[in-house]
């Protein structure tokens, strides 16, 4: 393996991550929605005080993921952090 390399043998490259802010009455219906879509992301708590989810995926999907966001942006009053 090499050592820039995880252990599924993917490169750090082909991830990405999307920091968010998200009211904290939404966030169980948002998780529901994004884990609908198989296999496009991976949603995780980064700052539960502040409502900062993190949103991971593969750099393939992040048109994909950028507009399930931006589609649900008004809704959830999501806003992106950093």
């Amino acid at each position: 393996m090499r050592p820039h390399q995880n252990m599924a043998g993917f490169e750090k490259s082909d991830f990405r991550s999307v920091l968010l802010a998200i009211e904290a009455a939404g966030i169980a219906r948002f998780k529901a929605i994004v884990e609908s879509y198989d296999n496009l992301a991976t949603l995780r708590t980064e700052d539960p005080h502040n409502h900062y989810l993190r949103l991971y995926f593969g750099a393939d999907s992040a048109i994909e993921v950028d507009a399930l966001i931006d589609s649900l942006s008004d809704e959830f009053a999501i806003r992106r952090i950093g």
